[in-house]
Parts: structure tokens; sequence; C-alpha cells
């Protein structure tokens, strides 16, 4: 893995340990799952509705944060950057407490990372989590023996790899990426993990872009979720 791709990891590791949002950090004790306001019984509803809106609150702060960039990668495109969402303190620790509550309870050993925006996300996910990270990269950036799966794009095909050893049958998997646009890089992902066996797949996007219908080109079985959906 280069450099500067582990010095994102590095980063995404360090900022989840930091809380910049006004809300209680509960315990920092990685042997316990943490209380979350959202997870109160249902007969503490006045808690449970003011969660609910502090989480939409949230989401609405970290959509604020996505830029829009007109005609890239190609006239015609609106881009939606992450980065200015990255470099938020406060939306980047919320990235991580949302990503980390929905899989909490899924007994989650490992989480893999699409590159290169994946690393952010899924790095973060994996430490609140207490669960390994995978990179799932592009061909000759891993160094050991992988597995490869290609899959189409609009102008021919791409390819993507991941360890041979990365995964195991006792494992409890989630995919993430930034963005589900078309859904053919993650389904190529899906497809290598699935091939060695792990117990559980779960799949996760920060941002789903609802008009492009990435979905119906994720396989049927796969969970899938997603932060926020434009």
């Amino acid at each position: 893995m280069s450099g500067p791709t582990r010095g994102w990891l590095s980063a995404a590791g360090i900022a989840s340990g930091f809380s910049p949002c006004p809300v209680p950090l509960r315990g920092r004790d990685r042997s316990r799952p943490y209380t979350r306001m959202a997870t109160l019984t249902s007969n503490l509803s006045p808690l449970t509705s003011f969660a609910n809106l502090l989480h939409i609150s949230y989401m609405e702060y970290i959509k604020s944060k996505i830029r829009d960039v007109n005609d890239f990668p190609k006239k015609g495109i609106v881009f939606k950057d992450l980065t200015t969402v990255f470099k938020d303190a406060k939306a980047l620790h919320q990235i991580g407490e949302e990503l980390a509550a929905l899989y909490r309870d899924k007994g989650v050993t490992k989480v893999v990372g699409i590159e290169s925006r994946g690393f952010i996300g899924g790095a973060i996910a994996a430490f609140e989590l207490n669960a390994g990270f995978v990179p799932v990269r592009k061909p000759g950036k891993l160094p050991a023996d992988t597995l490869q799966a290609s899959y189409d794009k609009e102008y021919g095909k791409d390819v993507i790899e991941i360890h041979r050893d990365a995964i195991n049958e006792d494992d409890v998997v989630v995919i993430h990426d930034d963005v589900l646009a078309t859904g053919g890089t993650m389904a190529a992902a899906y497809n290598l993990v699935k091939s060695m066996n792990p117990k559980k797949i779960y799949i996760n996007f920060i941002i789903e872009l609802s008009a492009l219908d990435g979905r119906r080109n994720l396989p049927a079985e796969a969970e899938v979720t997603s932060l926020i959906v434009c």
C-alpha cells in the first residue's frame, strides 16, 4: 500500500478517536458497546423522539457539507465531492458514529473499504466496531497473493483486487464505499468477498444517488444501507 494511502488510514483512525461534536461521548471503553440515545427502550418515547430528531439534524448537517462539482470527471456530470465533508471535524465524527451504530450489534469482524475514498469511512467504522480493516485496491497495489474481479464501466472494464487471505469463514463483513452511483464497483467487491465464504456480508455507503438506481446492480440477497439518499 502506497505511503499516501497508508496516511489516509492513519488519519482516519486518529480522527475517530476524538469528538468535536457537542454531544456526550459515552465511555471510550472499546470492550463495551456504546449506549446510544437512539437505542433506548421504547417506553422512553420522548427521548427516542428527541434522538430521532437529533439523527435527522446530524444527517442534514453532513448533507450540507457535500460539495457539488459540475462537469467532473466529464461534462454533464455533477460530482458529489465528500472532501468537504471529511475536512469538517463534526461531520467526520458523526459519520463514524452513525456507521458504527448501524452494525454494532451485528458481530462485525472485518470492514472492507474500496479504493480510495472508501478507506476513510471504512477505517473509521472498523475502529469504532473493534473490527479489522481490509482494503480493496486497483491491480498492482497489493503486495501479496490476490483475488481479482472485473466489472463493466461506461468505456470498457475495470479490475479490483483483495488479498487472498483477507477474509475467512468466521468473518462477518461490512463492505463500505463513499457513494453508491451505478453500483458496478460494489457488486464486484461483493462477489470477491462472497467467494471467500464469510458468515455474513453487509453493504454500506455514506451517500446513495437514487436517480442512478445503483441498487438494481447489487446482489438481491445483499443488505444495503446508505446514511444519506440524494
